[in-house]
């Protein structure tokens, strides 16, 4: 079954290659495919000619994570398309026939979300010492670091926003795919190792490039897709200056830039404007989300 990899990169020249050469040494070159995206990174591109087998798409200007995913997923050949960050890779044992297996045995099947495992570890059976198994369960989400998306389901829906830039594409795709009937799946035993370094990350304390993105990019979801989503706006606002913006001055000026950007930038939001059906919306509540790693 021809398969592909895909991947946007930026800045984390060493990562990525760490990532190909994991990839390459469980990948059949005869029909499975590499993608990349450099979105905008030049030190990137010094580490092409060391991957040859890889079909790379340079930007020489950076237009982040989710255009970027979306110009490159057009690119792919594969019967099934498989997602990961720059600094992820397949950890469990038969990862590749894992996901042809799902895909296989469930024609309704839209997307696996894999286990991720954060965190960087001396070997791949130390990162897998820690998985946590389950049954697999229908969802209503997925990561973007490692999952599996069905080319028919991709294809039939209109991919990775171009609304978006980065935190919270994986949601608005969710919502297109089960939206035309497709099931995501929560699969424990397909794990990747996505190597962030969990200690570094904490004592960096709050991320105030990830609240302003997280908050624009949710209320646009709900613009795009809610058939009325005042209420779901307002609810969100007011979560958020409480919990943040009244407590922290460099949270409250990102909650006001966004209040102001997301107006100046109403009339673009709203020509991606499909709302979903409320059965949709009904399935989505009652699917159970997934568990994320810290």
């Amino acid at each position: 079954m021809q398969i592909s990899f895909l991947i946007v990169t930026k800045n984390r020249p060493e990562d990525l290659a760490f990532t190909l050469k994991k990839l390459k040494s469980l990948m059949d070159l005869s029909i499975h495919e590499v993608l990349v995206f450099i979105d905008g990174c030049s030190k990137t591109e010094v580490i092409i000619n060391d991957f040859d087998w890889v079909k790379w798409t340079v930007s020489k200007k950076s237009i982040s994570a989710s255009p970027a995913r979306n110009s490159l997923y057009k690119k792919a050949k594969g019967q099934i398309f498989i997602g990961l960050d720059d600094d992820a890779h397949p950890i469990s044992e038969a990862f590749i026939k894992s996901i042809e297996d799902d895909f296989r045995t469930n024609a309704n099947l839209g997307i696996i979300a894999f286990q991720e495992i954060r965190g960087l570890y001396k070997s791949d059976n130390e990162a897998l010492s820690l998985a946590k198994y389950t049954e697999p369960y229908y969802t209503n989400d997925f990561i973007g670091c490692g999952f599996a998306i069905k080319k028919e389901a991709y294809d039939a829906s209109r991919g990775f926003p171009v609304w978006i830039d980065i935190y919270g594409e994986e949601p608005a795709l969710a919502l297109e795919v089960i939206d035309l009937g497709y099931q995501i799946v929560y699969n424990s035993n397909i794990i990747v190792n996505h190597r962030v370094d969990i200690v570094k990350r904490k004592l960096q304390g709050k991320n105030y490039f990830r609240f302003e993105h997280q908050l624009k990019n949710t209320i646009r979801l709900y613009l795009v897709y809610y058939k009325s989503p005042l209420i779901k706006i307002a609810k969100l606002l007011l979560h958020n200056f409480k919990k943040y913006a009244l407590k922290d001055f460099k949270y409250f000026k990102a909650f006001v830039y966004v209040c102001f950007s997301t107006l100046l930038k109403l009339p673009t939001i709203l020509k991606y404007r499909r709302p979903v059906k409320v059965s949709t919306l009904q399935i989505i509540k009652k699917l159970k989300g997934l568990n994320y790693s810290g």
